[in-house]
């Protein structure tokens, strides 16, 4: 298992691009309730012949020819079916997978929920004709029609796997068993100093998340969807909580190491982190809190100016083919986009730990989205605070 995924700060330039893009179109019947207008690109109607190359952007471990790990090779068998030679580049944040699909150079990215949008708003990337990926009929039902991947039911991607971030917990030192956020949140005290949190600014999103169920008074309906009252008390919430962090995290390994010392004894985590603390003798339980939890839902996206885009299109389905998108999410350690994959993972427990086909569990998730000015819940009324913004707040929260 490779897993490498660390979200950095946007920078104001490309917030400003998205909000740029966005625009309210009222009365034009080109509004959504995502607030995207992308420009009017068309997805192709049919496949012409293969150009011989595709080069991509991806997160570490979604693109591996046995290099890596010798057990971990999806893309020999992929070169040797279509005659694309894979290019790929790894990417260590959202932020450097869209400045690197701008340049035009990458036909294809594996695009998270506050890239995305982005992509999408800016033009970067073009819509997708799912009828030209064969497995895509097979995606989980709520991985499809996203509002980090589609817009007015216009699908941009096609859907590669998806992870809630969790709550953990050390079992003999948290007592009793949380079943809230506010044990990260207003109880934090209890374990100042060995409180941990995820280290970006869309970290934010999980306090307005606590905050829609405890203070409803604010009107949350959306955690990426925040008016100015709303931001405030989020960033207040989380300036609060810095008083009892000891670390925030963003490197999966030192988030291991600190459970296992008894450094952190509760915070977020991935169910994968969770699995490996517990394989290495810490005492610790995940779950997804009584108010729900934010996650992240990846989605390979076409690049609008894509150079090899049939061998694209050809990648798109490989790796959501049922054997490869188990053996990805197996090596990444989240749950697989094909709903075929689970009868293919080695683990054969593997998506019943992942809760890969419990849609149920998924409708708990919030999955990440950029915010824009406008607001993603629909609100016409008022404008919500974009990226750039929560930026500038996470710098003053960890002081």
């Amino acid at each position: 298992m490779r897993l490498t995924r660390t979200l950095r700060a946007t920078s104001c330039a490309a917030a400003l691009l998205l909000a740029a893009a966005c625009s309210s179109s009222s009365g034009s019947g080109g509004s959504s309730a995502t607030g995207l207008n992308p420009p009017d690109l068309k997805a192709p109607a049919k496949l012409g012949k293969t150009e011989g190359q595709v080069n991509l952007v991806a997160w570490a471990g979604y693109v591996e020819d046995g290099s890596n790990d010798p057990k971990a090779d999806w893309v020999t068998g992929f070169e040797q079916q279509t005659g694309c030679q894979v290019h790929s580049k790894v990417a260590a944040s959202s932020d450097e997978m869209v400045k690197l699909m701008k340049t035009g150079e990458y036909d294809a990215v594996s695009a998270s929920g506050d890239a995305s949008p982005r992509l999408i708003a800016s033009g970067d990337a073009a819509p997708v004709n799912t009828a030209l990926v064969p497995n895509y009929k097979d995606i989980f039902t709520g991985l499809k029609n996203g509002a980090w991947n589609s817009v007015r039911g216009r699908m941009y991607g096609i859907p590669h796997g998806r992870g809630a971030n969790l709550l953990m917990y050390n079992t003999e030192k948290v007592t009793p068993a949380p079943t809230s956020w506010s044990a990260v949140f207003d109880g934090a005290a209890s374990h100042k100093g060995h409180v941990t949190a995820y280290d970006s600014p869309i970290y934010i999103a999980d306090a307005a998340l606590y905050l829609k169920a405890t203070k409803p008074e604010l009107k949350i309906k959306d955690p990426y969807a925040l008016d100015q009252k709303q931001f405030d008390a989020a960033v207040a919430l989380l300036k609060r909580q810095n008083t009892n962090v000891g670390e925030y995290w963003s490197d999966y390994l030192k988030e291991v190491s600190a459970f296992k010392s008894g450094d952190s004894v509760v915070g977020t985590t991935w169910q994968v982190i969770a699995n490996l603390a517990a394989s290495e003798g810490a005492k610790v339980k995940a779950l997804v809190p009584k108010e729900g939890s934010t996650g992240w839902s990846d989605t390979w996206m076409v690049s609008a100016k894509a150079k090899h885009p049939n061998c694209a299109y050809k990648w798109l389905n490989w790796i959501v083919s049922p054997k490869v998108n188990a053996q990805v999410a197996e090596y990444f350690g989240e749950a697989p986009a094909n709903s075929k994959a689970c009868a293919e993972t080695s683990d054969k427990n593997f998506c019943t730990v992942y809760h890969a086909a419990d849609e149920n569990y998924w409708k708990r998730i919030a999955f990440w989205n950029t915010p824009i000015e406008q607001c993603l819940d629909g609100r016409k009324d008022v404008k919500c605070v974009p990226y750039a913004k929560w930026v500038q707040a996470w710098t003053e929260i960890k002081g």
